[in-house]
């Protein structure tokens, strides 16, 4: 009888213990909800304005078919083989199909009024570069349907234009066009690595039909394999080429299909603790957690101070954030102090109370964090984020980009072939592991960060990544190989080991050096329509899952406003996503080895271009396919800064976090 009087005494403490702190949670939340509720709100009424409102404009020949059957005018010969080309037979009748800029169809678009204005006028005047992402968009069209250029770039340039100006079914029937009879054509990029069109027009018809499926039309059978094409030497490429067809669906027939899982057999199983990968006899890739499927739905995180950066010795941009306490409350700030002006009047309003990243990150649907710099970074902040907000850790190691770890000098840069280097590297690996091994919440190692990319700098200038994989790409997938059998034979879970690598350049070489490795992770920004081949191309190189481990876009663009650059921004993001979506395990249509993706990033970083961290930068550091072609490192953030008064706390969140949170609502709580 006492004991049961001390039990029930024990239970009523518990209850008036446990009261408060439940009321405390709800009284939390409501204050987030509420914050949210009206940050979205503040959003939806920005004018959202564009120099050139989208307008699809008239088209005077349009061609006769508006879904050309190629196999009326001509013959397809030598399908998925490195000779292949389409034959015309009618000329005459495949041109008046095709209509206005697309090929063969060269003279329609002189004929169009329009045209003969924009002449007059001497809207077209100018190089053809400058006409991909100005917002006239019927001058681009004009401008690149009429130049000499390789004909498949101009191709896929006026289709480009089409598309930008919203005439989506010209545009896709362009692109088409280009697959038909220039899938060999490549040009180059800024950095002067080759760009292949055709595995592109592919990808950009696949997210049209997605975005847009009133066109009731789809790709089937498309192919384009290209053999040797991951160095940056385009003479020693092959070509294997299938256009597939264009495919009526009837009216809004759309929407993924799936395959059941569970019916097709495991064929093998990484992992012996809380995290596996498997590969299924399909060889579909999931990694599950605790017995669970578990999409990456990660971010780039490291919202550091405006003000400091590495380039002047004032930030360690992998730990500071895990540490910062500048209001003193004992709180990290960030993670917990974090408060969201959702008027973006640049002021912490009355009823603006801190809720904190960690809370705005789970409410969106985050669940994985990338980090690095496991040498300092505050391990019980990790342990917190785990186990109350459920965030697994993919934990990186830089393996010499920057010269981490190698103790090489910054202007002779990491060498994979040095000895030394190479044992300073696989030590910090060591601690690395020996630190984390036991803990539930690593959900991956990451070896690099777009290391493949590396070259040493100009002493005196501020430019490389003082790594020389690039120089020695043997060497250095080599080493990759031998830190994963580092990895594997100290971590007793045996979670798997992940490279990341920048978008698929040496792809070849990873897959033959470095076997080890068990995911393919990529950093890669091709545009909003996702990232294309990606994903087969690793499948039949290399035979492995993929995490994008970066992707994103700036959320400015000169002239454009505030709401239009954050509109776009959340397209971008979205296509992105349907695309990892679109290649996830189950899914029948897709190549079934997509693990999810890394959000490039949290919040704005102001360092990023190397000029005033105090200042906003709005210069491009790099061109790319975002909203004007400027890739503004300063802009990636899902969360904006606003004026840079009150860092590192002050949060406005731009139309990508919505947009995430409405996308992932499916995924809430599991």
């Amino acid at each position: 009888m006492v004991f049961l009087k001390s039990v029930l005494t024990f239970s009523l403490m518990l209850c008036l213990v446990a009261t408060p702190v439940i009321a405390a949670n709800n009284t939390k939340q409501k204050n987030l909800n509420r914050i949210l509720s009206k940050a979205n709100k503040y959003n939806l009424k920005m004018k959202v304005y564009k120099p050139s409102p989208l307008q699809p404009f008239h088209i005077d020949y349009p061609g006769t078919e508006q879904w050309i059957d190629y196999e009326k005018y001509g013959e397809f010969q030598n399908l998925n083989k490195s000779n292949y080309r389409y034959n015309v037979i009618d000329l005459e009748g495949l041109r008046n199909a095709s209509g206005s800029g697309i090929f063969p169809d060269k003279q329609s678009v002189y004929k169009e009024k329009a045209y003969e204005k924009y002449v007059k006028s001497g809207k077209l005047k100018g190089s053809c570069w400058d006409f991909v992402n100005s917002s006239d968009y019927q001058a681009n069209f004009y401008k690149w349907a009429t130049i000499s250029e390789d004909p498949g770039i101009k191709l896929y340039y006026t289709a480009y234009a089409l598309e930008s100006a919203g005439n989506y079914k010209q545009a896709i029937k362009a692109y088409y066009s280009c697959l038909v009879f220039f899938p060999r054509a490549v040009g180059y990029t800024q950095f002067g690595t080759p760009w292949y069109v055709a595995p592109l027009c592919i990808a950009k018809i696949k997210y049209l039909v997605h975005k847009h499926p009133d066109v009731n039309i789809k790709l089937e059978g498309a192919s384009i394999r290209i053999e040797n094409r991951f160095d940056n030497n385009r003479n020693n490429d092959i070509f294997f080429v299938n256009p597939g067809k264009l495919i009526h669906t009837g009216e809004n027939k759309s929407g993924r299909k799936y395959i059941d899982l569970s019916k097709i057999g495991v064929k093998q199983v990484i992992g012996v603790g809380n995290v596996k990968l498997l590969q299924y006899n399909n060889n579909h890739f999931q990694l599950t957690v605790n017995g669970k499927p578990y999409v990456v739905r990660a971010v780039s995180y490291s919202p550091n101070k405006v003000g400091l950066s590495p380039d002047y010795g004032t930030l360690d941009v992998n730990v500071d954030w895990s540490y910062a306490d500048y209001n003193g409350n004992g709180k990290i700030d960030g993670p917990y102090d974090a408060w969201v002006d959702a008027n973006r009047d640049d002021m912490q309003g009355d009823d603006e109370k801190p809720v904190g990243d960690f809370a705005l990150m789970r409410e969106m649907g985050i669940n994985t964090l990338r980090i690095y710099n496991y040498n300092g970074i505050n391990k019980q902040l990790l342990k917190e984020g785990y186990e109350n907000f459920g965030f697994m850790y993919m934990m990186g190691s830089l393996i010499g980009m920057y010269g981490t770890d190698s103790g090489a000098e910054w202007f002779k840069g990491t060498d994979y072939t040095n000895k030394k280097q190479k044992e300073n590297m696989f030590n910090s690996i060591r601690k690395m592991v020996e630190t984390y091994k036991d803990e539930p919440y690593i959900l991956m190692w990451v070896l690099g960060n777009e290391n493949n990319y590396g070259t040493v700098g100009v002493e005196g200038q501020s430019n490389g990544t003082s790594n020389q994989a690039q120089k020695h790409p043997v060497a250095y997938y080599k080493f990759v190989n031998d830190c994963a059998q580092l990895i594997k034979s100290l971590d007793p879970l045996r979670r798997p080991v992940a490279i990341c690598n920048g978008d698929e350049y040496f792809l070849d070489y990873c897959a033959k050096n470095a076997p080890n490795v068990d995911i393919y992770g990529a950093n890669a920004y091709r545009g909003p329509y996702g990232f294309g081949s990606l994903w087969s191309d690793v499948m039949l190189q290399y035979g492995k899952p993929v995490v994008i481990t970066e992707y994103g876009c700036p959320a400015f663009a000169k002239d454009w406003s505030e709401a239009a650059c954050e509109q776009e921004q959340a397209e971008y993001h979205e296509g992105c996503w349907n695309d990892i979506e679109d290649n996830l395990a189950g899914v029948a249509d897709g190549v079934g080895n997509a693990l999810g993706g890394v959000i490039f990033e949290w919040t704005d970083e102001w360092w990023k271009s190397g000029q005033n961290p105090y200042g906003h930068t709005d210069i491009p550091q790099w061109y790319g396919p975002f909203l004007d072609g400027g890739g503004y490192e300063e802009w990636f953030g899902i969360c904006s800064l606003g004026d840079g008064r009150d860092s590192p706390f002050k949060r406005q969140l731009r139309r990508s976090y919505f947009m995430y949170r409405d996308l992932w609502k499916k995924y809430k709580n599991k």
